[in-house]
């Protein structure tokens, strides 16, 4: 893509990704398809296997609060409190690679609905069968997405996303940049979370910039 356009580095079970949601929500209302989203995913923490200990999870929980704090979106911790949960990053990013097949602006409306699920409504979205449930709410064949969803290819896209995320030197999450300029190079719009207005401002002069 060689028009200018935005970088989502993103993870489905990042909390501040998640309170970062309403800020990308209101580019795509303020921009629309002018300035596209390309949702990456970064890789919080794929491929874990070990059950949350109490301690674990009391941490999370803890850091949840912050969150809630500074975006004000509601959070429960049913999801974390199921018997064994592991907090493995990997499934619901997945998901989000097998939406993004059907384009940035599905991509982004889905990344938003597994957050809620998680963090406002406490659903397991490392499931395939939760997943496949927020598939069909867009539409999407639910059979055919659980398919792709535990495909070798899919795991393989996936995990080029990771690779992606940590050439281009994303340390974390929500990480969003755009670009390019005229020498083709990305700058940051805001490493982390920031409020929308800040966001937005960002936006406002670096496009202001591109058409002096």
């Amino acid at each position: 893509m060689t028009e200018p356009h935005l970088i989502y580095f993103s993870d489905p079970m990042c909390s501040w990704c998640y309170g970062f949601s309403p800020v990308v929500d209101q580019i795509r209302q303020a921009y629309g398809r002018a300035l596209p989203i390309r949702i990456v995913m970064g890789g919080l923490r794929p491929g874990t296997e070990t059950p949350m200990t109490d301690e674990a999870r009391q941490g999370v929980v803890g850091h949840w609060v912050h969150v809630q704090e500074a975006t004000g979106l509601p959070f429960t911790p049913a999801a974390l409190e199921r018997p064994g949960f592991v907090y493995d990053t990997d499934p619901a990013a997945r998901a989000v690679v097998v939406a993004r097949r059907q384009g940035d602006e599905v991509a982004a409306r889905y990344l938003g609905a597994v957050q809620r699920a998680f963090y406002a409504e406490g659903r397991d979205v490392t499931a395939g069968e939760t997943l496949a449930d927020l598939a069909a709410d867009f539409g999407l064949d639910r059979d055919a997405f659980l398919a792709d969803w535990g495909a070798e290819a899919t795991r393989q896209e996936t995990w080029r996303d990771y690779a992606i995320s940590h050439r281009a030197g994303v340390k974390g999450f929500p990480t969003l940049v755009g670009g390019p300029n005229e020498q083709g190079v990305f700058g940051v719009v805001t490493r982390g979370y920031s409020p929308p207005e800040q966001v937005l401002a960002v936006l406002r002069d670096w496009i202001a910039g591109m058409a002096a």
